[in-house]
């Protein structure tokens, strides 16, 4: 397999401190994005936390099944979760700190993901976006249940009201999706500060340019600062270049949870 991939943060218009963090490991195909909260101070402590527990013991990832890599990536954010949780317990002053946490990894022509909040992973698949995580929030709580269109929530007050985040409590569930990579595949992680400013058909634009993933993410960013910035801003993306025949044998290509 071979990828391509660029990542950013930027604190945005308004903010005056970034809560964000984000880690790309390519050698290892590990990608993590955190969105913090909880103040200035304690969110960015609680991303960074997340992004390089979550990364680091994930660890390597070769020749292990779907299965095995879902239980490793569930344990590596419940750890985070716990390393977090037990710092408010014991930092007065990093009470009530929490953070999203989105990760992706690439192993053996497959592709994972982690996921708690709502910063959303995206995959750019013959021209069509799809986003593959689902948001752990309010007003994606009241769509399922019929009470608001995703345009009514987009513009709803509550937003950005999450319904889980890692630290908050003891324990935390991540939802975990699983598929097959195709060549050209592109994903996308984004924190809410782009995917709340940024439209998916503006996202398909950018994605679709045939930049590089560099430019790709600084567009990103410049488009969401363009419409307000109104909270910080990170993308990752990565592209894959070339992936290994006698790997991808299994045929399914839409993401799948994974087994609880």
């Amino acid at each position: 397999m071979h990828i391509t991939c660029a990542g950013r943060t930027d604190v945005g218009v308004i903010r005056s401190g970034n809560e964000d963090n984000y880690i790309v490991v390519p050698d290892r195909g590990i990608f993590v994005v955190a969105d913090g909260m909880g103040g200035h101070a304690a969110g960015e402590v609680a991303s960074e936390m997340a992004v390089r527990y979550v990364a680091r013991e994930l660890g390597s990832l070769r020749g292990l099944g779907d299965e095995q890599v879902a239980d490793r990536m569930r344990t590596a954010i419940r750890g985070a979760n716990g390393a977090i949780f037990q710092r408010t317990l014991t930092e007065p002053d990093k009470r009530g700190m929490g953070t999203t946490v989105t990760a992706l990894v690439l192993y053996d022509a497959r592709f994972l993901i982690g996921q708690v909040g709502d910063s959303r992973a995206y995959l750019l698949r013959d021209g069509k976006l799809v986003q593959l995580t689902k948001d752990h929030s309010y007003v994606q709580e009241q769509v399922d249940a019929g009470y608001l269109t995703p345009d009514q929530a987009r513009a709803h007050p509550y937003s950005n009201v999450i319904t889980r985040c890692v630290g908050a409590n003891s324990d935390v569930i991540p939802d975990v999706y699983a598929g097959a990579l195709k060549p050209m595949d592109l994903f996308l992680l984004a924190s809410d500060g782009l995917t709340g400013m940024v439209e998916d058909p503006d996202l398909v634009q950018v994605l679709k340019s045939g930049r590089t993933p560099q430019e790709q993410v600084d567009a990103l960013i410049s488009e969401a600062n363009r419409h307000g910035g109104l909270d910080n801003i990170t993308a990752v993306v990565v592209r894959i270049d070339s992936v290994d025949p006698a790997a991808g044998a299994d045929s399914r290509t839409q993401p799948i949870p994974a087994r609880s």
